[in-house]
């Protein structure tokens, strides 16, 4: 099997079922990983799948353009509602100034009747009140339209806003269609690329090379550090010149269904690179060389911020070689160990509670419970870098071939931050309704 290919198809899978693709905890132990049984793609299915992401893509920039054009025409003062809001905007304005004239005229009538002089006749006197008392009548009138008008001004101007910010929510869709086209786009033409790299390379070989974590918690508290260790071992019957360890932490929160990754920082540490280093984005950790039946260890320390919230995880490990002779290979599958994290100030987890892992991508044994910082009898030290690079002679960096030989596990791990929690979640709600 080409590694290689391996993870460009779990890149592939990941973009159209996340939801199914890794086995996580225990609670998936009956179910055989969808990344097994479903057929790896050829460089045929995979140009197919770029060029049917390329036509999505293309249709969803059509549409904005489209969008676009009718954003424009809604935002316009042209535009009808726009206008019969212009409209009753002025009709609102002129009722309001025909009520301030009519109250004058109120104020003014009143006024002519308080200069009556005493000499004036009852005619007078009866005329100048009825002038008060009609241009109170006309006031009245003028208040009522004034009302009405306003009323429909305002229907008419919110009208027009809705229908602006309905056309602009709608180009925003058309905007977010775009990008997911495109990050579609850009996976499958990157799963694609990669396989045409691999096509005719060298096949890289499962390998009995485990990577195992113990020492883990069975609960991980928010604001606080704890530190385990994750031992691998060669089980082959050949030094493996160049060792690479994957290690890995992916959390969501109670309902499986958000990821909380970002709260969760993990540290490495060797008797050879006694400080601690932040694991890399890669993951990757190199160990040099490990002679036949030899193992070794690799401290790990996982910080949890104080603003993690209660939730679930999984530590994901696995381990690769490249020999100088260009031969590589690694574990099968992943090895995952599952622990729970819980809020601040809920006390610290049980020691172990979860160590015993599984693998995922074949049927494995249960992980080794090696002391932290200890080699084997007749391994090797680790050797590993800040940069995950092996840094004595048969080390990654001599070979140049570390990009090339990416393990099973870590591709199932991309898959597991995309759907396997998800996936846990529904299972577990499942358990419990029938409990």
């Amino acid at each position: 099997m080409k590694i290689r290919r391996i993870l460009a198809t779990a890149v592939a899978v990941a973009v159209t079922t996340p939801a199914a693709l890794l086995s996580v905890t225990p609670a998936f132990a009956d179910a055989k990983p969808a990344a097994e049984a479903k057929a790896k793609p050829t460089i045929e299915e995979l140009e197919k799948a770029a060029a049917e992401a390329q036509k999505a893509y293309d249709e969803a920039v059509a549409a904005q353009k489209a969008g676009y054009e009718v954003l424009k025409a809604a935002l316009s003062d042209e535009a009808p509602l726009a206008v019969e809001a212009k409209a009753a905007r002025k009709k609102a304005d002129d009722a309001a100034a025909a009520k301030t004239a009519a109250d004058q005229a109120v104020t003014d009538a009143k006024a002519a009747l308080a200069a009556l002089p005493d000499t004036a006749t009852d005619a007078e006197r009866t005329e100048a009140e009825k002038a008060v008392t009609d241009a109170e009548t006309a006031a009245a009138t003028a208040a009522t339209a004034k009302a009405d008008a306003e009323t429909k001004a305002t229907e008419a101007t919110t009208a027009s806003d809705d229908a602006r910010v309905a056309a602009a929510r709608a180009y925003s869709v058309l905007q977010k269609a775009v990008a997911d086209a495109l990050a579609v786009k850009t996976a499958a033409d990157e799963a694609l690329a990669k396989a045409r790299e691999e096509e005719g390379g060298p096949d890289c070989v499962p390998a009995n090379l485990r990577a195992t974590v113990s020492g883990l918690p069975s609960s991980v508290v928010a604001g606080t550090s704890t530190t385990f260790s994750l031992r691998v071992k060669n089980g082959t019957a050949q030094t493996l010149d160049a060792v690479t360890t994957y290690a890995y932490v992916h959390t969501t929160d109670t309902t499986g269904l958000k990821t909380t990754d970002q709260y969760m920082h993990l540290q490495w540490s060797t008797a050879a690179s006694p400080k601690w280093h932040a694991v890399p984005q890669d993951h990757q950790i190199g160990l040099g060389a490990l002679k036949a039946g030899a193992q070794t260890d690799v401290k790990l320390r996982l910080t949890a911020d104080a603003k993690a919230p209660a939730g679930n995880g999984v530590v994901l490990t696995s381990a690769e070689y490249v020999n100088k002779d260009g031969s590589c290979g690694g574990a099968p599958g992943m090895d995952t160990t599952a622990f729970t994290v819980k809020a601040a100030g809920s006390g610290t987890g049980t020691t172990g509670g979860s160590g015993t892992g599984g693998t995922t991508g074949s049927t494995g044994s249960t992980g080794s419970t090696g002391s932290t910082g200890t080699t084997g009898s007749t391994g090797q030290q680790a050797q590993g870098s800040a940069s995950g690079d092996a840094s004595t002679g048969g080390g990654l960096a001599s070979t140049g071939s570390s990009d090339a030989t990416v393990p099973l596990g870590i591709a199932g791990a991309a898959a597991v931050v995309l759907g396997g929690a998800a996936v846990l979640a529904v299972r577990r709600r499942r358990a419990g309704a029938e409990a």
